[in-house]
């Protein structure tokens, strides 16, 4: 992939820099994790990924063969001795932490697992990462959603307070605290490089969890029905998988050859991306054709979930050069082109890493 370096610098990030690096990425079997372990096999890292089995069936992990190309341990981020186990075997020099549970509608039912997972998780992973000593540059993935939500039109900044509403929002401020903690009290100099990322929400080929908006244009358009929307005029800082997975590998890599690059970064799109759910399958439904429509069913009763969200990134912009690259069309346009190849029942290994490369070319 050397002929595609300078296009890639131009984003912030070099290609070359993974070959060969030991990478650990905690929730790999997830979408957001099977698509990085995708671009990290593919720029040619030595990789370990670690978490539970696919969420989903089916799944992008299974479908775009994750494993083949990885040291895949199937276990819980909660067991912290496996987790130590698989941890010190795979010898890391950098570490993505994205083993969590996501789904804010789940949280509700399932709070307390929800905690243990998103919290006692982050602990482990960085357990882990004190005790081994050789970690040179370690990230954790949150959310847009750890802020204290207080529905402004404008984007949060990374010094407004943390506090999310629900258990999921809730358990990954934590997460964040938790993660500020072990870096002041055990990482101080230059041993480690420790940050967070707070994204937002992203859509790809390849998702197929339930409560998501794409997921259920998908579901809708390969039954041949309606997608039904439940907060249509919810908005947020929707973007491509891709985009903030770039994001990630470029903080990592800064901060592993300069550490004072470690800090706390938003990773979301511009303003002009920043949708409402109704818009969204608007634009899903305009893109895949075939008469595909959606309709407002708003539920009554419904758990609270925040109508109004989104990022300020002049931060990472400003320290990095860092801009979005696909816009939300464009983003839809993708989703599509891979959900067609799913359901005709292409190639999907093929597709996965032809937009994969794509993004990358610039």
């Amino acid at each position: 992939m050397g002929e595609r370096k300078g296009a890639v610098e131009d984003m912030g990030l070099d290609l070359e820099f993974y070959k060969g690096k030991r990478v650990f990425v905690t929730g790999h079997t997830g979408f957001k994790g099977a698509w990085l372990c995708k671009m990290l096999t593919l720029l040619g890292a030595d990789v370990t990924g670690y978490a539970l089995s696919p969420p989903t069936n089916p799944n992008m992990f299974e479908l775009a063969g994750v494993a083949e190309g990885i040291n895949s341990v199937i276990s819980d981020i909660r067991d912290f001795d496996a987790l130590k186990s698989a941890f010190e075997k795979a010898n890391p020099e950098i570490v993505f932490h994205l083993a969590a549970q996501p789904i804010v509608r789940e949280s509700y039912e399932k709070p307390r697992y929800t905690y243990e997972t998103n919290v006692m998780g982050t602990v482990n992973i960085l357990e882990c990462v004190r005790l081994n000593g050789r970690v040179k540059s370690f990230l954790n993935v949150t959310t847009d959603k750890v802020y204290k939500n207080n529905e402004w039109e404008w984007g949060y900044r990374e010094n407004e307070p943390l506090d999310g509403f629900d258990p999921y929002s809730n358990s990954k401020s934590c997460s964040e605290l938790v993660t500020h903690s072990y870096k002041n009290s055990f990482f101080g100099g230059c041993r480690t490089a420790i940050s967070t990322a707070r994204a937002g929400n992203v859509i790809g080929g390849g998702d197929f969890a339930k409560d998501r908006i794409i997921p259920d244009c998908v579901r809708a358009a390969e039954a041949g029905g309606t997608v039904i929307v439940r907060n249509p005029y919810s908005t947020r800082p929707f973007q491509h998988v891709l985009e903030p997975l770039c994001a990630y590998l470029m903080i990592a890599e800064k901060q592993y050859k300069d550490i004072s690059y470690a800090d706390f970064y938003n990773v979301g799109p511009d303003e002009c991306d920043c949708a409402d759910a109704g818009s969204l399958a608007a634009l899903f439904c305009d893109k895949w054709g075939d008469g595909l429509t959606w309709e407002s069913a708003a539920e009554k009763n419904a758990p609270h979930e925040a109508n109004f969200l989104k990022l300020d990134c002049s931060k990472l912009k400003k320290t990095f050069g860092w801009k979005p690259k696909w816009h939300i069309a464009e983003a839809v346009e993708k989703t599509v082109e891979w959900t067609r190849v799913y359901l005709s029942g292409g190639d999907i290994n093929a597709i996965t890493e032809k937009q994969i490369k794509e993004f990358l070319k610039g």
